[in-house]
């Protein structure tokens, strides 16, 4: 019996991947470095953090920001983007044993250079925290953001992404759920018909949409403003959220995250920010923040969704930059998975 844990169960470690000047974040380093700094010290304080960087010198750099501290171990690796949730194995109980599974990453549908993030998982392997670790090669498309665990074997997905032709071209949605599956033991799969929000690059990623939270809840991106461009999209996936049904017929108490007001690159493209990228740690649940009106909503909402959890501000602005935030960046492994300290 496979299962896919949820991601508010009990964590060994998270994965990070760090900036570098040579990177998409180059105009922007100093004020996402301060962004990563607080994102890293905070999951540090609550579990192990695991932070792949380009080599020594880049290693040193990064410690002179953080300074000491006995949660993190650092990794050398190159990486073409930093939004490991897509690239990092995924890991699943597999009758009782831990298993990380290597899917296939395309850059998002061949958009991007993707050569060192396909082979990441491999590098990390050879590193004393995952050697030796169980692990399986799928010859399969998937990105991590794009599917989302209630860990009792429900996913929750878009059409626009996994049935992309980008992707996996020539599957159709049968032969997608057979995968899922096989590799990720999902009993059932419930299908958003969305598009992407403005900005996001990875064909309408759920992880930017529709959260599974505890006690058969929702938290899902909504808004209320009917001038904006993703009003009539967004209350259609409302709709077709209330139209799900629990395992036991029931349907999902939804808890609405209200957009922030639009954030504009230097060439006026409306940026992808939202609420619902937020990330579970050990008895916190780390909340992205965008300096403004609408985050105390945003976490106050998220504190119903998720009583038995401190509710953490995360400052996340410079980071949508690159058209992701707080849940793109990171990678969680369940507990007993990774052994690097805490």
């Amino acid at each position: 019996m496979i299962r896919f844990p949820a991601e508010w169960e009990k964590q060994s470690a998270v994965l990070i991947a760090w900036p570098h000047h040579t990177g998409d974040f180059s105009n922007w380093l100093a004020s996402v470095e301060q962004s990563y700094r607080f994102i890293a010290l905070t999951i540090a304080n609550h579990q192990s953090l695991i932070i792949v960087c380009k080599d020594a010198i880049h290693q040193q750099h990064i410690q002179s920001l953080l300074g000491h501290n006995g949660n993190i171990v650092f990794v050398h690796a190159d990486v073409n983007d930093i939004w490991v949730r897509d690239t990092v194995f995924l890991t699943v109980a597999d009758n009782g044993q831990t298993r990380l599974c290597n899917f296939r990453f395309n850059g998002w549908g061949d958009k991007y250079p993707h050569g060192n993030d396909n082979a990441l998982n491999h590098k990390l392997l050879n590193t004393p925290y995952f050697q030796g670790l169980e692990h399986t090669d799928i010859d399969f498309i998937l990105e991590g953001g794009s599917v989302e665990s209630d860990g009792l074997g429900t996913l929750m997905t878009t059409r626009q992404c996994l049935l992309n032709p980008n992707r996996n071209k020539g599957l159709t949605q049968a032969d997608i759920e057979r995968h899922l599956q096989q590799y990720l033991g999902a009993t059932r799969v419930l299908w958003l018909d969305q598009d992407n929000l403005s900005g996001d690059d990875t064909d309408a990623h759920i992880d930017t949409l529709a959260r599974f939270c505890p006690a058969d809840t929702i938290a899902y991106t909504s808004s209320d403003d009917t001038g904006d461009a993703h009003y009539a999209s967004l209350q259609n996936m409302a709709a077709q959220l209330q139209a799900f049904r629990t395992p036991d017929g029931a349907p999902y108490r939804l808890i609405p995250l209200p957009m922030p007001k639009p954030i504009f690159d230097e060439e006026g493209l409306r940026l992808p920010a939202n609420y619902a990228n937020f990330l579970v740690i050990n008895d916190a649940v780390m909340a992205p923040v965008y300096d403004d009106a609408n985050d105390d909503i945003a976490l106050q909402r998220l504190a119903d969704c998720f009583p038995e959890h401190k509710i953490i501000a995360t400052p996340c602005r410079p980071l949508v930059h690159q058209y992701g935030s707080l849940h793109c960046m990171t990678m969680q492994f369940p507990a007993g998975v990774l052994k690097t300290g805490r």
